[in-house]
């Protein structure tokens, strides 16, 4: 059987036995897609885990300004992307538009790391969660609780959520989502109603200029583009979606607009709030967190520094849930296809009665699992060491498959629908787009080291480049594999089984 690139082969709905294993339709609308990308960058978390970081050793008082800049760089990238999912909706996202655009080869390889991003992403989350919930729960109530029961805790949580479908999801996200998002906006619009602080307002740290200033300009925007990771998450829910040519583009754009303006403000308020020298001082001292604290404290009041301390336990379980959900996806969209055999018979189904990917979500539980046992057994702190070292892992994976679905984009439109081709959106923003999201993996190489702080010398680390190289070289070895052993596996590789997902 002979395999053209960019040819997709008939549909294929069933396993032989008139069972059509898809994910539920129209489960999901714009908001809960939008809720659910948002839910991957954890608002709460970016900010108070983030900010204080890139204050003190990044573009110091330019933080606001880099988030900004990144803003605008991945709203560039999400022209060309929201532009190719108005033509191709797959549960696979960068695995299908990149295969589409490039071809199966290069397809899978970045399916198997996109993947791979986003199974080591939850880990990474469980870490943090774990940390955040263990000192709050003993510095407000003087109970202390191992932090490997909370670890077990939240992977129950996200197992449940995955397997009850995405609905479920989206609803206890939606709460996770309004009460962090609130207890944030509290603080910033009330220091911007006490009219900017001790100091006034002051427009320094939204300055473009400064966000290139600083002890490690570098550091500080990589934890900019850091704090998006996962919002294109959107265009995995389009077989779920009501409306998946509007609803995924517009989504897109949602997430990155408005999760940046948020960021933005917020952390202008924040610094503002403190005062500039002051804020750089509380991002310095032994509790980083006082530099969203201290303005909470004083502009919103004592119980809103409470509140806000359990909600970056809750803040971090959903982003959490949202990795599990990603992964989850991913893998059943690997599966289905039969990338392996014997994975269409089982992370390939679907619940019968949920429509969710529920062995798929099975298999990211255990291998989370597995991780963290094997982080705790090497001795590792769920946040300094799980949390930091799988969280640049992970990222470094997510921007390579970022920048090569820019390319995919332009590749993509130069055969397809010349109805479609623009100079801006399917030329300019792609190229702009793919350019920018190299340069941050530049970023992070040069950067990870100090990004990675007290870990900064592991062996995890140090191999993350290799891991990253070695998992994309697999598989494009594998594609030339089945494409002269098994053509006909081949050929749906990056190929989506239903009609209703087919390219359009």
């Amino acid at each position: 059987m002979a395999v053209q690139e960019g040819v997709a082969p008939k549909a294929r709905t069933d396993d032989g036995q008139g069972a059509v294993h898809r994910l539920k339709p129209n489960a999901i609308g714009l908001l809960g897609v939008v809720f659910m990308a948002v839910a991957t960058a954890a608002p709460i978390t970016a900010m108070t885990g983030n900010v204080p970081f890139m204050v003190s050793s990044g573009n110091g008082i330019g933080a606001p300004a880099s988030y900004l800049v990144a803003m605008v760089v991945l709203a560039i990238f999400s022209v060309g992307f929201t532009s190719m999912a108005k033509h191709i909706t797959s549960t696979g996202a960068f695995y299908g538009f990149i295969s589409y655009g490039l071809g199966r080869t290069v397809g899978l390889a970045s399916g198997l790391l996109a993947t791979f991003a986003y199974v080591v992403f939850e880990p990474a989350l469980i870490g943090i969660f774990s940390v955040f919930a263990t000192t709050t729960l003993e510095d407000q109530t003087g109970v202390a609780v191992p932090w490997w029961a909370f670890a077990i805790l939240m992977l129950a949580v996200n197992t449940m959520g995955t397997w009850f479908g995405v609905s479920v999801a989206e609803k206890l996200l939606v709460v996770l989502l309004a009460t962090e998002v609130t207890i944030l906006a509290a603080m910033a619009i009330s220091v911007a109603l006490h009219g900017g602080g001790p100091h006034g307002f002051t427009f320094g740290p939204v300055n473009p200029v400064n966000a290139f200033q600083g002890t490690s300009a570098g550091l500080g925007l990589f934890f900019a583009f850091w704090s998006w990771v996962g919002f294109e998450s959107t265009a995995m829910y389009g077989e779920e979606s009501r409306d998946p040519k509007k609803i995924i583009p517009k989504a897109t754009m949602i997430s990155v607009l408005g999760v940046g303006i948020f960021y933005v403000f917020v952390s202008w308020m924040a610094i503002i709030g403190n005062g500039e020298q002051e804020a750089v001082a509380a991002a310095s001292s032994a509790n980083p967190l006082a530099m969203f604290f201290n303005p909470t404290e004083q502009y919103v009041g004592h119980w809103a520094v409470v509140v806000m301390q359990w909600l970056m336990i809750t803040g971090s379980l959903a982003c959490g849930m949202a990795f599990h959900n990603c992964a989850a996806r991913y893998l059943y969209a690997l599966g289905r296809e039969g990338v392996l055999p014997s994975l269409q018979r089982t992370v390939g189904r679907t619940h019968p009665r949920h429509g969710s990917p529920h062995i798929a979500g099975l298999v990211q539980t255990a291998v989370t699992g597995v991780l963290l046992a094997a982080f705790a057994l090497a001795d590792k702190d769920p946040y300094t060491g799980t949390y930091v070292l799988l969280a640049i892992l992970g990222t470094m994976a997510i921007l390579v498959v970022q920048a090569v679905c820019s390319f995919a984009v332009l590749a993509y439109f130069r055969s397809h629908h010349p109805e479609s081709r623009h100079w801006f959106r399917t030329l300019a923003a792609p190229l702009v787009g793919g350019v920018a999201m190299l340069a941050v993996v530049v970023l992070l190489v040069s950067n990870m080291g100090v990004a990675a702080g007290p870990e900064s010398g592991s062996i995890v680390l140090r191999a993350t480049p290799w891991i990253v190289a070695l998992i994309a070289v697999g598989g494009i070895a594998y594609a030339q594999y089945l494409k002269r052993r098994a053509p006909e596996r081949y050929a749906l590789l990056g190929r989506t089984v239903l009609e209703e997902t087919k390219e359009r």
